[in-house]
This record gives C-alpha cells, sequence and structure tokens, in this order.
C-alpha cells in the first residue's frame, strides 16, 4: 500500500542537489535534478525552497539552466536573516529541495515582439534568467546580436557572469551557434575597474551605444531587464522615455522587466 504524501508537499516535487557553487560570500550556484515531466521556457522562474517545519517555504527564483538542459540550475543571494536564503546558502550536495513544478515569467521571447538586437539588462543576481536565454538556441535564431550587461559592486561578483560567457565560447556546438553574435559587458560601481558604471549611465553618455554600435531604438531592439526593484524602474522609464513599450505574454512588446524576488 502506497504511503499518503503528506498534504503539505502535494503538488511540489523534490529534487536532488548537485554541484554547489559558492562565488562569493553573498552569491551561489547550484544544480539539481530535473523532472522529466517538468517544461519551462528559458527565462522563466519556478518557485522553489525547502521543507521547514513540515511545510515547503518557497520563494521566486528564476531557472539559470536553458530549457534544453537534464538539470536546473539556480543562482543565488545569500541573506543572513533571509527566511529561505538564510537556509538554502547551507545546502551540501544530496539535499533535496522542493520546487512547484509551474514555471512563470514574462522575461521570455515570447513576450517580445521581433527584433535585431536583444538587450538583456542585469544587476546582481539578476543575470540568473539572462544565463538561460543567452545558452537558448533560440535567442540567436531569433536576435542578430545579443547584449548581456551585468553591473555589481565589485568585480569579483561578476565572476558568474564572465564563466557563463566562457562555458558558451568553450562549448562545441554552442560556440558555433553563437559565435560573435553576443556581446557581454560586466561593470561595477563601488570597487575601480577597467568598466565602471551603473548602465542607466552608460545610456544616457553614449558609452553603451559607443560599445555596442548604436543607440537603443525601439524599431529595432528589444529589451529584458532584471534586478533590483529601483534598477527595474529606472531602466523602465529610459525605455519609455525612449519610445518602447512595455510587453507581455498576452500583448508582446518591445521591453520586459521580471517581478519576482528572493529573499
Amino acid at each position: 500500500m502506497n504511503q499518503e504524501v503528506p498534504k503539505a508537499l502535494r503538488g511540489v516535487a523534490l529534487l536532488k542537489v548537485r554541484n554547489i557553487h559558492h562565488w562569493t560570500d553573498r552569491t551561489f550556484s547550484f544544480n539539481c535534478e530535473r523532472p522529466q515531466s517538468f517544461r519551462f521556457r528559458s527565462g522563466e522562474f519556478a518557485m522553489i525552497g525547502l521543507i521547514v517545519d513540515d511545510k515547503p517555504l518557497l520563494r521566486a527564483y528564476s531557472i539559470a539552466s536553458p530549457s534544453w538542459d537534464e538539470e536546473l540550475e539556480f543562482y543565488s543571494i545569500k541573506v543572513e536573516d533571509g527566511p529561505l536564503t538564510s537556509r538554502l546558502q547551507h545546502l551540501q550536495e544530496g539535499d533535496e529541495i522542493v520546487m512547484r513544478p509551474k514555471p512563470v515569467g514574462t522575461l521570455v521571447h515570447d513576450a517580445l515582439l521581433p527584433g535585431k538586437r536583444l538587450f538583456l539588462f542585469s544587476t546582481g543576481t539578476g543575470i540568473a534568467p539572462f544565463a538561460s536565454v543567452i545558452r537558448d538556441p533560440e535567442t540567436y535564431e531569433k536576435f542578430d546580436h545579443v547584449i548581456l550587461t551585468q553591473t555589481c559592486r565589485e568585480a569579483k561578483e561578476l565572476d558568474y557572469g564572465k564563466h557563463l560567457v566562457e562555458t558558451i565560447a568553450n562549448d562545441e556546438l554552442l560556440s558555433e551557434l553563437v559565435g560573435d553574435k553576443l556581446t557581454h559587458i560586466a561593470t561595477t560601481t563601488r570597487e575601480e575597474t577597467e568598466h565602471m558604471g551603473r548602465m542607466t549611465d552608460w545610456i544616457r553618455d553614449g558609452r553603451l551605444a559607443a560599445a555596442v554600435g548604436g543607440d537603443l531604438d525601439p524599431k529595432t531592439d528589444r529589451v529584458m531587464i532584471c534586478g533590483s526593484m529601483a534598477m527595474l524602474q529606472d531602466h523602465k522609464k529610459i525605455c519609455e522615455d525612449l519610445g518602447f513599450v512595455e510587453g507581455s505574454n498576452s500583448e508582446p512588446g518591445d521591453f520586459v522587466i521580471e517581478k519576482a524576488f528572493v529573499d
């Protein structure tokens, strides 16, 4: 006779964790097994978490792996007093997380109109959905040029993004598909590095246009934005001032933002 699933765990999947990597004292990533029936679009997020007091404690996390991958990857901040991240950062290989297998999100190709250039603006762990998007063949079928930007306070916090781009360059199939279509711009706001400043300043003072061969233009460009609430609002205003129209899954547009956050 089958043991009945506890009521609190109905509708969630238990996934075994592997490949935990602590990038800084504030960020880490991990992979876990992917249920065979789980389908998602690159750029979407899922509700994942841990069992706490016999109940699932879940938060929205972007899926960092592309939709074709056999594993699921997540990239997280560490918050000492965060209800979930204070516990999640202590994961060990072989531990289990829980996931509600219903992915959602707006940072997907379906929410954007066709275009020539795709800009992916991120700060901190906001790069996670774009880790999925830049490894998806569909991205390079739809766009001639993909520009991934990430801004962090310190150089070490940019390592995850740099590792992603190196992974693509070293992958036989992906590197052939991507070719020279991907540009990666990593900047810092606190530690002195070669590229300093917020991307909003780069847009306003022409540095971004100089780096990618032209100003943002709603006729040809599409934009995805993921980061803090303040960053989202700043980028959204710049886009709207330039004539970009916000899109959604039901009504595709010129730019999209993600509103899911982790604590």
